[in-house]
């Protein structure tokens, strides 16, 4: 037998390192055998350069095999916001050296380092013949977000066993061919259609096959049989409309955001010329799951009491591990649910409505913070309050006194349903957030004249409210108001974004986290204070200079960044760090430690594996991006 020649090990090592890391680990053989039989290793010693600006297009794309490179903007002072480390495994500069530009950062050993060498021509080749190192490449956070998900996947398995993917598009789950008639069909014959076919659910479609209403057996008894409706008159006096569709390339976790947003329980498929393809009810997605949509969304609309509002609650935790085992991604998570906790919100609203009278009273019951970013985790307290109009005919006090008592006993039981009573008393009970709507005006108004610190607070606070419940013209003029004021401040929008650099990403110069130092939690990170937050805050300061509506931090992100002229796909890759960061938060609360418990925002690095600690430190980066942005536009 052959002994194995000296190059034959090196290339033998240098593989298995590369498969340690993403996005080696899953090239295609040839492609990877392709790289290893390409790779020279050169030595640099600390402080020495290993590519700078001026030495033109490089030469080599370059992998970190042993020690720490950092890479620094020129012709800028040195800050956290000016580098960033990288470690074994992890390359560059993959822009310059795809556009065969000269690189716009300098490279400097931080240690003793090793580095792979792969000549320019080999990398321009590699993109050629690996599609997957060209999706790294082009959507670099995005591809390891992917992996991450897939890893959760078969972590999690056993859990998910027996459960089909929440992920299935809706294409192969409607193979059925739909049931319809047209909008003109004769109300009788419409429903003999139905009750030939079995059906809980008839499309109506024009002759285009395009829908244009539904009518499900719940509408029969109220809008035929009780009213005595005219059985000869064309079903599109009788169908609802518009249905809710959605395209075929859904999945099915779309289907049940949109059942669960909307409270209804059938869904008309439709193709890419919007031509009717199929219905998916609820007991289709029910299949999919251990705890269903259904039961929660049942159990929480017929609840009568607390007790069973509680049962729902505990649903919606496992019916979240469920979905977070499948590999959701943190986004859908968290929207789908904040809207089964609007529902159980607005339940509990509505049993506290028979015991409290307050007909003919104007008012939104307003959801703030997390809940009102459309961001909750399940480790979140209630922050809500009441916006109200004062009716001519009412005294402003006992009127008050009527919404506080109301709203003690909703946030009590929203106490009971695992939303603990906010400590900071941002509460709808508290009388300083039960107010009208020139008194809300006012106070927002005063915050943003006289931004002193905790006026800025405030303001990270309330201006992120939506109505779950109530009148929701009266929070949208509030609104507008607003931004029209906010906008047209700049003063206030430089103190508001110097706020939001308070705090920096914990980005290390030699390691590669900032962990802490609290003898409670050595060795963590708080994910919600120096990760999420660096989002959410520089989010909501494009917002307000932008006029966007929206209180969702991406949304803000892509319209309030697109409004500047951010690249889109820049705005992306800082969406992607902060759908990772929630995720790993979520993760951690469903899955390492009880619900609520101290530190359930918090994640030791050196716990992660390979894979999440490279994502974690690039969403990091791309927080510092977002930052960084903020420094030069308001010069701070």
């Amino acid at each position: 037998m052959d002994t194995p020649s000296a190059s034959d090990t090196l290339i033998r090592t240098q593989l298995d390192f590369l498969r340690r890391h993403a996005p080696f680990d899953r090239m295609e053989p040839d492609a990877l055998r392709f790289l290893g039989e390409r790779l020279s290793t050169a030595y640099y010693p600390a402080e020495a350069e290993v590519l700078m600006p001026e030495d033109g297009p490089p030469r080599f794309f370059y992998i970190v095999y042993r020690g720490k490179v950092q890479a620094r903007q020129v012709g800028v002072t040195v800050t956290e916001y000016s580098t960033l480390t990288l470690g074994p495994g992890e390359g560059f500069p993959i822009g310059a050296i795809s556009a065969e530009r000269p690189s716009t950062n300098a490279y400097v050993a931080l240690e003793d380092s090793y580095c792979f060498q792969l000549p320019a021509a080999d990398f321009l080749k590699l993109l050629e013949i690996s599609p997957s190192f060209q999706l790294f490449c082009t959507r670099y956070i995005a591809s390891l977000l992917n992996q991450s998900r897939e890893q959760l996947q078969v972590q999690f398995a056993q859990r998910a066993a027996e459960q089909q993917t929440m992920t299935t598009s809706l294409a192969q789950l409607a193979t059925k061919a739909p049931v319809f008639v047209g909008p003109e069909t004769p109300t009788r014959s419409a429903l003999e259609k139905m009750v030939e076919a079995g059906v809980g659910c008839l499309a109506v479609a024009g002759e285009d096959e395009k829908p244009v209403g539904v009518l499900t057996q719940s509408d029969i008894l109220k809008r035929i049989v009780l009213p005595g409706f005219d059985l000869t008159r064309p079903i599109g006096d009788v169908m609802t409309r518009p249905p809710h569709t959605l395209h075929a390339t859904a999945s099915a976790y779309d289907a049940a955001l949109e059942m669960a947003t909307h409270g209804v329980r059938h869904i008309l498929v439709v193709d890419t010329e919007d031509k009717l393809k199929g219905v998916i009810s609820e007991r289709d997605l029910f299949a999919l799951q251990r705890i269903g949509l259904r039961q929660i969304r049942s159990g929480i609309e017929s609840a009568a009491d607390i007790e069973a509002l509680q049962r729902a609650s505990r649903d919606i935790r496992q019916l979240a591990l469920n979905l977070l085992a499948q590999g959701i991604g943190a986004e859908q998570l968290t929207q789908f649910i904040s809207a089964l906790n609007d529902a159980l919100t607005r339940r509990i609203v509505e049993l506290n409505l028979q015991r409290h009278d307050l007909e003919g009273i104007e008012y939104a019951w307003l959801a703030f913070g997390s809940e009102g970013r459309h961001e909750q985790t399940l480790s979140t307290d209630q922050d809500n309050g009441i916006l109200f109009t004062l009716p001519e005919w009412a005294d402003k006090e006992p009127l008050k006194l009527r919404l506080l008592a109301f709203a003690k006993d909703v946030n009590n039981d929203l106490a009971a349903c695992g939303f603990p009573l906010c400590e900071g008393n941002i509460m709808a009970s508290n009388p300083e957030l039960c107010l009208t709507f020139d008194e809300w005006r006012e106070k927002f108004g005063q915050w943003i004249r006289e931004p002193h610190p905790e006026a800025l607070l405030n303001a990270t606070i309330f201006f992120d409210y939506r109505v779950l419940y109530g009148d929701e013209k009266l929070a949208h003029k509030l609104r507008q108001w607003l931004l029209s004021l906010t906008g047209g401040n700049p003063a206030f929008l430089k103190s508001l974004a110097t706020n939001a650099l308070d705090v920096a990403p914990p980005l290390g110069k030699i390691r590669d986290f900032v962990v802490d130092d609290d003898p409670k939690y050595p060795g963590t990170i708080d994910l919600k204070k120096f990760g999420a937050r660096l989002f959410v805050d520089a989010a909501r300061v494009l917002a307000l200079r932008t006029g966007v509506e929206a209180t969702a931090t991406v949304q803000r992100l892509r319209q309030g960044g697109s409004r500047i002229g951010m690249p889109a796909e820049e705005l992306s890759a800082m969406a992607d760090g902060f759908h990772f960061i929630q995720l790993l938060r979520l993760r951690h609360q469903h899955l390492d430690t009880d619900h609520g418990a101290p530190g359930d925002n918090r994640v030791k690095p050196d716990d992660l594996n390979e894979l999440d600690r490279r994502i974690l430190k690039e969403a990091f980066r791309q927080a510092r991006k977002l930052q960084l942005r903020l420094k030069l536009d308001y010069q701070i």
